[in-house]
């Protein structure tokens, strides 16, 4: 395992953790309708990528229990393990599944998802997302309970607007609790997070977005834009308007300068779409690649190598404005 350099702390904790972790939706294996979204990864090429991320530093992983009922939380332990990893030497982060239960189900079902991931403890446990039964200050008490209980150690959100955010974050402070992070889709073309409140207000809470999607769904590789027949093939994703044709035109002229510019630093235009999330907000945004091949963990970790220029990172900036 190599040693992480340019750590950062999650939130106001004392967790520190690299700027790119490995998203682990990809493990899902198909065993639900969240794991139907991508193809059935074999468990020795999971234990290949999860071992060339931590070749190449990354220290954090992060999984739920939507991803095909548990199936990537094991197949996460289950690599770890088979590449001599023990408890406490990497950050784990999973997610509890709000839809049609309630807070309380939060208690309930902690012990489950601690037996998918054992040996490895429950670093950072998220809700999943806000449509639950119960309200996001109930949802963040039973959190609070499991901290307290020593069941996990941090508590986050995942698709929590402004006002939900803080909403969490005043009910765990009652608890003298943190709210550490908030899980949301950003990628240079998604940045609504910079209109809707979402990360004026983390930043003024302390708390870490954790990006997910970062790559647009592979969008910033311009890939789909130079063999459009790659379209066909592209599953769920053919229902966002990104990968129509006005979305492509649309996103065309940010993606032949983030090409640009990885010709420049002589990276992949996914290392540079990664290195501006990673650092052009300072410490307050990480974000979580996933990876369905081996070459696809090499890239990511690669971004973690070099740092993009002021001047580029506010260049990106202005070339993606229109996806604020």
């Amino acid at each position: 395992m190599k040693p992480s350099q340019n750590l950062r702390p999650l939130g106001k904790s004392e967790m520190m953790i690299t700027p790119i972790g490995l998203g682990c939706w990809q493990f899902s294996k198909q065993k639900n309708l969240a794991g139907k979204f991508w193809p059935t990864l074999d468990d020795q090429l999971i234990h290949a990528v999860v071992k060339l991320s931590l070749e190449g530093g990354i220290n954090w992983f992060d999984t739920a229990e939507v991803y095909g009922n548990g199936a990537s939380e094991k197949a996460l332990s289950l690599a770890l393990r088979g590449n001599g990893i023990q408890p406490g030497q990497v950050g784990i982060a999973t997610k509890w599944w709000p839809m049609f239960r309630t807070a309380s189900n939060i208690l309930k079902t902690i012990d489950e998802r601690i037996a998918a991931l054992d040996p490895f403890p429950i670093d950072l446990y998220q809700v999943h997302q806000p449509f639950g039964f119960s309200n996001e200050r109930l949802e963040v008490e039973a959190m609070a309970k499991l901290v307290e209980a020593r069941k996990i150690k941090y508590v986050g959100v995942s698709n929590f607007s402004a006002i939900r955010m803080r909403n969490a974050w005043e009910t765990l402070q009652k608890h003298n609790i943190h709210l550490v992070s908030n899980q949301v889709r950003y990628s240079l073309l998604d940045r609504k997070i910079e209109s809707n409140g979402i990360l004026e207000t983390a930043k003024a809470l302390g708390i870490t977005i954790i990006a997910y999607s970062p790559l647009a769904q592979g969008l910033v590789t311009g890939k789909f834009h130079d063999q459009p027949e790659l379209l066909k093939n592209i599953g769920m994703r053919k229902y966002s308007s990104m990968f129509k044709p006005a979305g492509l035109e649309k996103s065309r002229p940010l993606i032949q300068q983030i090409k640009k510019m990885a010709e420049k630093y002589q990276v992949t235009p996914s290392q540079i779409a990664l290195n501006w999330l990673i650092h052009f907000h300072g410490d307050t945004v990480v974000a979580i690649p996933g990876a369905t091949k081996e070459a696809h963990a090499r890239e990511n970790t690669g971004a973690l190598g070099f740092r993009l220029q002021e001047e580029d990172l506010q260049l990106l900036d202005r070339e993606s404005a229109i996806f604020i």
